[in-house]
Order: structure tokens, then sequence, then C-alpha cells
């Protein structure tokens, strides 16, 4: 890849538009195959569900949805791509994520409703949602759009938490990104702290805040046309949180299991550096919070 340093600013954004549109590199310029994902129903799939441990998930149970993913949730398509933290290569297969962060709209059209004391409006992001919440939000978007639900458990417990739970990456479905998906959606081919990288970090992020968050997409985009991908609600993402391999990976959900789950983006109340790119948080999944939200990938399965 090119060095920034090398390029005026408009030739650099004309190339990383390129990048994106056409083809993908990795970190140390080597072309990454960039064919689209097709994007298509899963196979059936068994979803245990709260109280009901056979429970088909399949979309051919509740015969076709008038809905497509795609008439729910606005969502870009990010190409495969691979890209090196220090000697290890990460690839990941093409996937679609969410231009903005699920809002509250969104929340309340596939659940139902939203706690009367967090409604701030449908154009604000949901927020006050513990990972087990987003989860089950995903498996119902799913079934909205007549896809496979890749959260698979037992019951949920009195504490919200999804007993028994696993995840399946090989159906089509909506699930929260990976730790992987979610940084290079972000970085959008950047390879700076920020995916801004200089400019003034205010037009891009919603950050140092005492009053909760704002409306979605009301700052500057990245280079992918994501909003939020740094400040408003911080998000959680899909894996457990833990060291990184220290050998490459392709497709990496993270470790098989653990006590936290991964957060990403810094949110509204967090300071600058919580806002670059390759910055992590964690907290156990049942944790909410005012300053924690997410955001969906649509995924063809891997």
């Amino acid at each position: 890849m090119m060095n920034k340093s090398a390029l005026s600013s408009a030739l650099f954004m004309a190339l990383l538009a390129a990048m994106f549109t056409f083809g993908a590199c990795t970190a140390n310029g080597d072309s990454a195959d960039t064919s689209p994902t097709s994007h298509r129903g899963g196979n059936a799939s068994t979803d245990k569900g709260s109280g009901d441990k056979e429970t088909s998930s399949s979309s051919t149970d509740s015969g076709p949805s008038e809905y497509s993913i795609h008439d729910l949730v606005e969502m870009v398509s990010v190409p495969a791509v691979a890209f090196s933290r220090g000697t290890v290569e990460y690839s990941v297969d093409a996937f679609a994520i969410g231009k903005t962060e699920v809002s509250q709209g969104l929340y309340r059209t596939v659940m139902g409703s939203v706690p009367e004391d967090d409604a701030l409006g449908d154009d604000y992001p949901i927020f006050n949602v513990s990972w087990y919440d987003a989860a089950l939000f995903c498996n119902a978007l799913s079934k909205k759009a007549g896809l496979d639900t890749a959260y698979v458990y037992d019951s949920v417990n009195d504490g919200g938490e999804l007993i028994n739970l696993s995840v399946n990456y090989a159906v089509a479905a909506v699930r929260l990104p990976t730790e992987m998906e979610w940084e290079i959606a972000a970085r959008a081919g950047t390879l700076t702290t920020y995916y801004w990288d200089t400019d003034v970090a205010s037009k891009y992020a919603y950050y140092a805040q005492d009053k909760g968050p704002v409306a979605v997409a009301g700052f500057t985009p990245n280079a992918l046309g994501l909003y939020d991908m740094a400040g408003n609600v911080a998000e959680w993402v899909n894996d457990w949180y833990g060291s990184y391999p220290t050998v490459s990976q392709e497709n990496y959900t993270g470790p098989e299991e653990g006590k936290y789950k991964g957060i990403r983006g810094g949110g509204w109340s967090d300071k600058a550096p919580a806002l670059a790119s390759a910055e992590r948080e964690k907290k156990v999944p049942s944790h909410r919070s005012q300053t924690i939200g997410f955001r969906v990938v649509y995924s063809a399965g891997f």
C-alpha cells in the first residue's frame, strides 16, 4: 500500500475509494481477493430460543419474509481483505455492515419497544443493551428478513444470560461484527491511529461529552461511508476478549470462551485516545450502559 505522506490528500482519497470499489490490498501492498460474497439465504439451522430447545430458525419454517435485510438496514459492503497487525496477518471474507449504529427506531421495529426511560427518538442509537440483548436483536432481525439465526442457545435466565450459547458462523445471518470485521470497517483502508488521521477529530466523532448520545449519522463518515465508527456510543463486538493470536488467521472469531466481550470505537463520554481504530475495551456480556450500543453485520457465512 502506498504511503499516504507521498500523496496529496485528494489523490489519497481517490486511491482509497478505488481500493474499496474495485479491489483491496493488504497492509504490505499485496492484492487481496475482493470477490463479493453472494447475499443468499442459508440452510436450515436450529435456534434454541428461550424456553424452547428445539425451535427451528430456518426461514422455510415461517414462510417467505416480506422484507430483505437491505429493506430493514442500510448497509455498506466491505470486500474480502487482509491486513497485518505486527507480523500476524488477518484475512476476512466479504461482509456487509450497518451504515450507522442500530437506532432506537430500528430496535423498536424489530423488538417492539425500547425502555421508556431511554427513549430519545428514532434517530438516536440504542443503548443500555447488554451483549446478550444485542445477540437477541440480531436473531430477531434475521428472522424478520427470512434468514437463519447465528446465535443458538438453550434458554434465557432471569439475568438475561443466554444459556449454552454458541455462534453459527456458517449460515447467512445477521450478527455482531467480529473484532477483525469491526476494525477493518472502521479503518476503511487506513493504517493511521485514527481513521481521520490528523484531521480535526470533532468533525468525525462525538466524544468527551456529559449529556448522553446524539442522533446517528450527524458527523463525517469514514472513507467507506460508515458513521460513528468512533464516538457516540461504543459498540459491542462478537468476540470474547483475549490476547491476539501470534500466527496468521482467516476469519478470526476470537477465543472460544472468556469472561468479557469486546467493545470498540469509544463512546460519547470517552476522551480522544479511546477513539483510536485499534483501541479495545471489555465488559461482561450482561453489562448495560448509556455509553454502549452496537451495529450489525450481515454475512453469507464462512
